[in-house]
């Protein structure tokens, strides 16, 4: 074996010795400061919701190796994060439903009301999360039979492409160029040459997926997949000659037959096992507004549903109770709740007492301030100046922003915020929309230009704005 063979071996041995390094960690094995640094990456500041955040986390990782007769007496503290409008607590949520791959969900405290009354009942976040976690074991399960799935899909094709008719069953000739055709059109079928070609397809090709939908559908798939079984009937009834037989582009066909042979490859009974079991044992709840519901409505003249009565009714869900869904009977016991709210005209102590004993964490979000905005606008690996960027790039604009640009966005951002209502990072989106208008609607014009955003740039679109405080109040 030569010598620059040899160095070729060890350098690729090397490459994936550095793949394997960089493979993402799962949250097991993820300790709480690998857990922040990771929020890191998305959210400034709030290290203290961070750190109180990656503990919960953590806990459910550390819950999982206990033995049996301890476990089940270990359930998750649940946290409330108090703190103004844009000021990450979505944001954090959001990115711990990324991190932890386990069921999520955000809902709105806002949305439910007293059982009794017409409108969503607490039970139904729970069915939400069950769903989600359905949805997300089916994808995983796809994902593992992905390339059987695949063969599967271009074996259809062909058969479409090239229909299995032979004449006269003992010719080995035709047989032989049936094949060696069928393996010409395999290889355009990859390339992708033959995405545009029309194909016909017979109806017994298409199996109709209402099982699924009945199972795991929201209302309108439910609806949908009624009217398919009206449909497979009526054309039952009709008999063989009567079954309708579709004409669609081989890209299409692609797509339905992947669709339908995916949802074979699924045994829906084993997802929904693994389903419930994560539900139940790594499921997490953030419920937003929950200040809203804070207090009673006796000084409203309004016939608002009571917001005490809301509260008791997420009472027993938070503290473990077993609510029935399609998918069988759901233990919120181990469920991970995390709440949020600004809390500007309740207090936490406005819940009733029992809702607050089953949040014993509570930690509070700090005022952004010039340099948080700063921060925000730099650092992330989503940062809005980035977003911006990219975008017109794709126009063929080189766009530039000079650190003393985002230090003066930053500044006017922090000074509305103080003198107008206080809507955290959200305000960057209003400013930066004001700030680059006329350039986002002329981008098209610009192609092979570079902008260079500079503080006089910022001054002279923003400046004037800034400084009429009831033009201010509309437009930023």
């Amino acid at each position: 074996m030569s010598e620059e063979i040899i160095v070729k071996e060890e350098n690729a041995l090397v490459e994936t010795d550095k793949k394997v390094e960089e493979k993402p960690l799962s949250l097991d094995d993820m300790v709480p400061s690998q857990i922040v640094a990771e929020l890191d990456k998305y959210v400034i500041g709030q290290d203290k919701a961070k750190r109180t955040i990656a503990v919960a986390l953590r806990n459910r990782s550390r819950r999982k190796k206990l033995p049996d007769s301890i476990r089940e007496e270990v359930y998750p503290k649940n946290i409330i994060m108090i703190g103004p409008t844009g000021v990450g607590k979505t944001e954090i949520a959001r990115r711990i439903a990324k991190l932890s791959k386990a069921p999520f969900i955000k809902v709105e405290a806002t949305k439910y009301t007293e059982v009794g009354y017409v409108g969503r009942d607490v039970e139904s976040m729970v069915r939400d999360l069950m769903g989600s976690a359905v949805s997300m074991v089916r994808r995983e399960m796809a994902a593992a039979n992905e390339k059987a799935v695949k063969e599967r899909v271009e074996e259809r094709l062909l058969d479409v492409l090239i229909p299995n008719v032979n004449p006269n069953q003992n010719d080995a000739a035709f047989d032989s160029a049936r094949i060696s055709a069928r393996e010409q059109i395999r290889v355009q079928l990859r390339a992708g040459l033959l995405d545009n070609t029309e194909v016909e397809i017979p109806a017994g090709m298409i199996r109709q997926k209402v099982g699924i939908e009945l199972m795991t559908g929201s209302m309108d798939d439910l609806q949908n997949a009624m009217n398919s079984l009206g449909s497979i009937f009526q054309n039952a009834a009709q008999g063989p000659s009567k079954a309708k037989r579709r004409k669609v582009t081989v890209k299409r066909a692609r797509e339905m037959f992947t669709e339908e042979e995916t949802e074979r490859s699924v045994d829906q009974e084993k997802a929904f096992e693994i389903a419930k079991e994560r539900t139940e044992q790594m499921g997490i709840i953030f419920i937003d507004e929950i200040d809203k519901i804070a207090g009673k409505n006796s000084s409203s003249s309004s016939p608002d549903v009571s917001r005490e009565g809301v509260q008791r009714d997420i009472l027993p869900i938070v503290e473990g109770t077993k609510v029935t869904t399609k998918w069988g009977v759901i233990d919120t016991s181990h469920i991970l709740f995390i709440a949020a709210g600004a809390f500007h005209v309740s207090k936490p102590s406005d819940l009733i007492p029992e809702l607050q004993g089953r949040f014993p964490l509570r930690v509070e979000l700090e005022d952004l301030k010039a340099e948080d905005f700063f921060r925000i606008l730099k650092e992330p690996e989503n940062a809005i100046t980035l977003q911006y960027r990219e975008l017109l790039k794709t126009e063929g604009v080189e766009l530039n922003f000079t650190d003393e640009a985002i230090r003066r966005v930053s500044e006017i951002a922090y000074e509305v915020n103080s003198t107008t209502e206080n809507i955290g990072a959200r305000r960057l989106y209003t400013i930066m929309e004001t700030l680059l208008d006329d350039l986002s609607f002329n981008a098209s014009e610009m192609k092979g230009q570079k902008v260079d955003i500079t503080p006089e740039y910022v001054n002279e679109r923003l400046s004037s704005v800034v400084k009429n405080q009831d033009l201010s109040r509309y437009i930023l």
